[in-house]
Order: structure tokens, then sequence, then C-alpha cells
């Protein structure tokens, strides 16, 4: 058992920084109760770092691949930055279109082949859905508890496509998407293997349910993708199994929420669902991503980096979950139930802090309450994780 881990930080840009260095303060707190340290190589990434002198067309320091994939597991925070040779109407990118930042993000993802991204959803008590941008009480939190697995290495995000010019003018773009069987039936086993661990099953029925996402009524990707899904789930005859257009399950996701307990999707539909599932867990600053594979892992919060959210005013609390996730994952990888207790007392800080009301950024502070800033969400979440971590 191990006593000591290596932890990669990608802070990033915009806000990502400011979430990182909180998420970071919330696990050093507890992890100097709970007896286990956290050794965190930093590494700059993104736009910021492209247009810093003599970087040239590099997005984050050579060698950052290797120290990420002998790393226990990665922190990342956001990556995107306005490009101000256009004032800022583009984001900063290499010379061949790729956002700065691409390293980081796609990179890693295909080098360390993290091939699930598991975006939990879940509502918890104090926090108010996002309709119309503005914070109302619609769903009961206990009616919101899903996890939605995207498959995260192909799809429309392989990389297969370009763009054809004639006389220096482009005419055409082509972006290939790309389903094989490999990649399909180890995410698709993944959803399922998750849905037993999880035991609980949907909110609605209490059913271990997977939901597979596509659109098998128009195009062939997702046909094949449904096949193997049904025969990958014959294997698993404890748990329902369902298949439903992309279409509806949008509506469905709004409408009703706890029939839903692990869902599996193909790349893109699942970058597009996800960020519609936050609105269930009171919008982006609540927006946990995992993306992991069978020997590393990478977790994020998926706000972006909301430039306008500069300055001490981003919530904090999707990048503490993601340190919760990341605990959770460590665990039974080292065998270290300690990990496993200290992921507890994070997600039980947030709990406490949410439903107390008082201290909270501004997306989440009740009315007549003083937001709060960045830095003092993440140091009440420190203070309470630490105290609530129980040794045995």
């Amino acid at each position: 058992m191990k006593s000591v881990y290596e932890l990669v930080a990608l802070p990033g840009d915009g806000i990502g920084p400011e979430v990182v260095r909180e998420g970071l303060k919330v696990l050093e707190a507890v992890s100097r109760k709970a007896d286990r340290k956290f050794v965190v190589t930093e590494i700059p990434c993104g736009g910021a770092y492209m247009l810093g002198p003599g970087n040239g067309t590099a997005d984050w320091p050579e060698g950052s691949l290797e120290k990420c994939k002998k790393a226990d597991a990665i922190l990342l925070g956001a990556v995107g930055w306005p490009n101000p040779k256009d004032g800022g109407k583009t984001n900063v990118s290499f010379p061949d279109g790729r956002m700065a930042g691409w390293s980081a993000v796609i990179g890693v993802r295909t080098n360390l082949d993290l091939y699930a991204n598991v975006r939990p959803v879940k509502l918890y008590e104090g926090v108010k859905t996002m309709i119309h941008g503005v914070p109302k009480s619609v769903w009961d939190p206990a009616k919101v508890d899903m996890v939605i697995i995207r498959e995260n290495t192909e799809g429309l995000y392989s990389g297969v496509g370009g763009v054809f010019k004639r006389a220096g003018s482009e005419q055409i773009a082509i972006d290939d998407r790309i389903i094989t069987r490999e990649g399909a039936e180890r995410v698709v086993r993944f959803a399922f293997e998750l849905a037993r661990r999880r035991k609980k099953g949907a909110p609605e029925d209490g059913k271990l349910r997977v939901t597979c996402v596509v659109k098998d009524n128009v195009l062939q990707g997702c046909k094949f993708f449904r096949r193997i899904f049904e025969s990958v789930g014959e294997k698993f005859p404890d748990i329902e199994r369902e298949s439903v257009l992309v279409d509806s399950f949008t509506m469905f996701l709004m409408t009703r929420p706890e029939h839903y307990d692990v869902v599996v999707t193909t790349n893109m539909f699942g970058d597009i669902v996800t960020d519609l599932a936050s609105v269930l867990q009171g919008g982006m600053g609540m927006a946990v991503g995992a993306n992991t594979g069978d020997f590393h892992a990478m977790f994020e919060p998926v706000h972006g980096t909301a430039p306008a959210l500069v300055g001490e005013k981003a919530n904090p609390m999707a990048t503490v979950l993601c340190l919760r996730e990341l605990l959770e994952w460590l665990a039974p990888r080292h065998q270290d139930p300690v990990l496993s207790r200290m992921a507890v007392a994070v997600e039980k800080a947030v709990i406490d802090t949410l439903e107390e009301g008082k201290v909270l950024t501004a997306d989440l502070a009740p009315p007549g309450v003083k937001a709060s800033r960045t830095s003092e969400v993440g140091s009440h979440l420190a203070e309470r994780a630490a105290s609530l971590f129980n040794p045995s």
C-alpha cells in the first residue's frame, strides 16, 4: 500500500488555475489528516502558454506527456484562450487550426488511451437547478442521480478528415466519424460494469439499467454501436438494457431524469448531452468529468475557461468533486481504503456547505446571501473536509 502519490496538475487557462488551486488546497488538507501525501507536478498548458515568450507553437513544455504517463493521476483545469491578434474573435490555436490546449486534452486522452469519459450527474440538496439562466427549484434531488459514459477516443473527435482547398480558397471540410468494434465494446462493457458496481439503480424504480443513446434510425455507425451494445449486454443478465434516439433522450433527460441509472453513448453525442445534463445539477460549476482508461486517468471540471469569471468569481466545487472521483479511482488500484475515506470526506464537505448555504459563489448563493470568492469557498471546503475525515 502506498502513502505517497504522484499527481500532475494542468491548470491551463482562464479560471483553470484558480479552481485547480482550490482543489489542491482541499486535497492537501484532507491528505494531511489522513497521513497521505500527494506530490504535485504543475505543468503550464493551453493558450496562455502558447502566447508566452519563446514557446512558439507549443501548447505545453516538452516532456509533459511523459510526466503525465508516469503520474498516478492527472488533474486538468481548463484550456482555451481568446486570441489577442484578432481581438478575441477566435481562440489561440496551432497553425493547423487545432486549439491551443489540444495536447493536454485530446492528446492525453488518445495517448494514454482514456477511452471512457465518466460524467456523474447528481443533484445535491441545497442546489437549485438552472432554467433560463436563473436558479429555480424544479427537480427533487433524489430523482437526479445518474452517470453518463461517453466514448472518449474515437467518433467525430478521431481527427480523421481535413479541408480541401482550391486556389487557396477553402472549398470542403470533412470530419469522419470512426466507430470501431474494440472502442465500442470496451466502453459499453465499462458502462455495464459501472451499473453493477453502483448497485443503487435508477431513482425511479431502483432497477440497474444501462441506456444506449444513438441515432440508429439514420446513422450506420450508430447501428453498429447499438448491435455491440446488445451483444455485450447479454453478458449482464442482471442489468436491464434499453436504447433511445439521441433527440428523444434530450427531452427525456429534462422531463424524467429519474429513469436513468447509467447511460452510454458515442463521443460527440456524449459531449452534447452531458453539458445539457449539467442543467440538472445546478450548472457547469457542479459538473465533473473523469477521463479513465485501464492504466491512467485524468479528471477535470467541464466548465471551460470562462474568461468573464476570472478573478475569484468561479465555483471551485466541480474541481473539488473531481478530486473525490480521483480518490475513488485510485483507492482500488492501490488497495488503499484510506483514499476512499478521503473521498467520502471531500464529498461530505461539499454536501454540508451546500446545505448550509452560507459560503457559496454567485452561481449558487441564495437570495440575500453575499457571494463568496473562489478562494473563500476553497478554504471553507478544505477545513470542512479535514474535520470530516474518519480514519477508521
